[in-house]
């Protein structure tokens, strides 16, 4: 079995993040970047699919610069077998549509069984880059998947699904593309011997010339500015009776916060 994994850079969650001043984006100066969270779900399921399969061989894919490389270098410590930068500045500034159609055309070049991508990038998210790949590639497609079993033959497989207050259960037939959600797994920490190993591999890069016509259009969707969150004021505790409390908690929702 052959698998791709697409994996994202993005700006740690739990860093602070600050707006530039002409409001145009945020400032990344000094900001730590990892790999997106639904991307290491991804990359946990593929290394646990090999491990039941015995021969699974595993290549991840990122698109962009330097992060793009690092994050790379977290998915080879990981496990991962291969990896496939694909960096260009045709590449730049592409919406989710521009991003898939570059993921596929590297995909196309490649045999693979299953591809697995998270269910959304933390930073965008626009949950569009899965379901673009297999459009594009023209296959079926199961997203939001927290659980994945194999029948005997590993080509068909049994998917898990979020949706509103339940599981649904969906099954498709080996290639398919599979979006990750939280629970499906618990991300391993990289050892250190598989950080050492992965500073010494090769990661390829690819470009636009390798990837033959790749359709790139102009970006259908523009930031128009970022801003900050608006100020919460601080919450406040009501004392007294339960009945004074309640009285109160109704007129302050129904005079102050004018939600009721």
């Amino acid at each position: 079995m052959k698998i791709i994994v697409c994996v994202k850079s993005v700006p740690d969650t739990a860093a602070p993040i600050r707006v530039k001043p002409d409001s145009s984006t945020i400032d990344s100066e000094g900001l730590p970047f990892v790999m997106n969270p639904y991307d290491e779900f991804a990359v946990e399921e593929a290394l646990r699919i090999r491990e039941r399969h015995g021969q699974a061989e595993i290549t991840a894919i990122s698109v962009g610069g330097i992060r793009a490389k690092e994050v790379l270098r977290v998915a080879l410590s990981m496990g991962v077998d291969g990896a496939i930068q694909v960096a260009d500045p045709n590449f730049e500034d592409l919406d989710s549509l521009g991003i898939a159609r570059v993921l596929a055309k590297v995909a196309g070049k490649l045999t693979f069984d299953l591809l697995l991508c998270g269910k959304q990038a933390v930073d965008v998210d626009s949950a569009q880059v899965g379901p673009g790949l297999a459009e594009i590639l023209g296959l079926p497609q199961i997203g939001v998947v927290t659980k994945l079993e194999f029948d005997y033959s590993w080509r068909t497989l049994r998917a898990h699904r979020q949706v509103e207050g339940a599981t649904e259960i969906v099954e498709a037939s080996l290639p398919c593309v599979i979006t990750t959600q939280k629970g499906l797994n618990e991300p391993r920490y990289p050892s250190l011997k598989g950080i050492l190993a992965a500073k010494k591999k090769e990661i390829p890069e690819w470009n636009h010339s390798q990837l033959e016509s790749v359709e790139l259009s102009p970006s259908r969707v523009k930031t128009l500015a970022l801003e900050d969150p608006p100020h919460r004021k601080p919450g406040r505790l009501l004392a007294g009776e339960v009945e004074d409390q309640v009285k109160e908690l109704v007129r302050l929702l129904r005079e102050e916060a004018k939600v009721i």
